[in-house]
């Protein structure tokens, strides 16, 4: 069985600003952000972490290296943010505005359908951090302990998909900047989800 710590990054300025969809733009941590990964640093000091992992993109990554405090971090693209492809950097009244039916399909079924109509379908999206997380699952001793930091899409997109929901119902799943999510991997690759958006 693997534990795995898995956050969504720090606060960017495209959160406080209205929530812009933030793919593979490669934003920075605000100061609230920095903040809020420090405070997950203090809280996962008493755990040994038997590895750090956090997609590439500067928010992630560097969430991840405040929060693992001197471990090293390393990155893996299959962590990245979801490609939303024509709503980058776009609020989704903004985008849902200019064209409302790419997004209502998105809404029926994310699963089949490219988000922003160019991007990545959500199951594109689920395969790569199923095959990331089935690796780590591989490479760690039974009963250890990692911790992954990625993005809101990618990371609801998966818990999702791994809890046998409806794939379209992912939004259901809140994941809150820099809150620890904790979940286990048995064997088979089953996951028990044991802590949401939770303060150690």
């Amino acid at each position: 069985m693997l534990n795995v710590y898995f956050l969504r990054h720090g606060e960017t300025a495209w959160n406080a600003a209205g929530n812009r969809y933030c793919g593979r733009t490669d934003v920075s941590l605000t100061e609230k952000g920095i903040a809020q990964a420090t405070f997950v640093q203090q809280q996962l000091k008493g755990i040994s972490l038997a590895a750090v992992y956090a997609s590439p993109l500067q928010r992630a990554f560097r969430t991840a290296q405040i929060a693992a405090g001197d471990r090293p971090v390393t990155a893996d693209p299959r962590l990245i943010e979801v490609d939303f492809g024509h709503w980058e950097g776009k609020t989704r009244e903004e985008f849902i505005a200019e064209d409302p039916g790419t997004w209502a399909r998105w809404d029926e079924d994310p699963g089949d359908t490219k988000a922003g109509a160019t991007g990545e379908t959500a199951m594109e999206v689920i395969h790569r951090v199923d095959g990331f997380f089935t690796e780590a699952l591989q490479n760690h001793a039974p009963g250890a302990n990692i911790l992954a930091v990625a993005h809101n899409g990618v990371n609801r997109l998966y818990l999702a998909w791994k809890l046998g929901m409806p794939v379209r119902n992912y939004r259901q799943l809140v994941q809150e900047n820099s809150s620890i999510t904790l979940f286990t991997l048995d064997a088979q690759g089953g996951l028990t989800l044991k802590l949401l958006n939770a303060r150690l």
